[in-house]
């Protein structure tokens, strides 16, 4: 049968409302332009009345203004009415999506939980409360052989008031090294002075000999 009479066209897919408001807006961005080409021809009007004196030629052109005053509403009115359209065609594609993200949400989240409880499953509080006590144990032994490795051998006992007098005696000891009179008394030798026979020259700029 489907050879004789073939088969029938698949059916498009409904328009979304993404579709619909690019529609909408379209249409209203059209009706816009022919009321601002509407503003510009009633400018002229304006104009060409206020040059006009008062006849049967002015009320004429001023006819002309009202009729495309007229068609001018009417735009506007459309294009407010297309306005709201797209506005509330905005409003419902705004609400639907969010729901579906609430619902992807949803979805992760039951996933998400459903695998917390299947890995939770494969851990038991017993075994890490066990594994907690034994690695406390662990380390109280490590202490232990610690304490045993750091012990000394063969060093006689010393008495703390035997220590304390040593040290105040070291204290002496510094005071003394420090005491620098001692080096006041065993002042350097003067310098000797020269006579003034000493320090005579002839006219050569040679030492001059004594006087006989």
């Amino acid at each position: 049968m489907n050879r004789l009479f073939g088969t029938g066209k698949p059916k498009a897919p409904p328009p979304s409302l993404t579709d619909a408001i690019s529609g909408v807006d379209g249409r209203a961005e059209s009706i816009d332009k022919k009321i601002q080409k509407l503003d510009q021809e009633l400018n002229k009007y304006k104009e060409q009345l206020k040059k006009m004196k008062d006849g049967p030629s002015k009320n004429m052109v001023k006819q002309r203004a009202l009729k495309v005053l007229k068609q001018k509403k009417q735009y506007e009115n459309q294009y407010s009415g297309l306005q709201q359209q797209s506005f509330n065609m905005e409003q419902a594609n705004y609400a639907t999506q969010t729901l579906k993200d609430t619902k992807t949400s949803m979805d992760a989240m039951k996933l998400g939980v459903k695998e917390m409880k299947k890995e939770y499953k494969k851990i038991k509080i017993d075994d890490i409360e066990d594994m907690q006590d034994q690695m406390e144990d662990m380390m109280e032994m490590a202490e232990e052989v610690n304490e045993a490795m750091g012990r000394s051998y063969g060093c006689p006992e010393v008495d703390e008031d035997d220590l304390e007098a040593e040290f105040d005696a070291l204290g002496d000891d510094f005071a003394l090294d420090e005491d620098t009179t001692y080096l006041d008394a065993a002042a350097a030798p003067a310098a000797p002075q020269a006579t003034p026979e000493q320090d005579a020259v002839d006219e050569f700029g040679l030492p001059a000999l004594p006087a006989q």
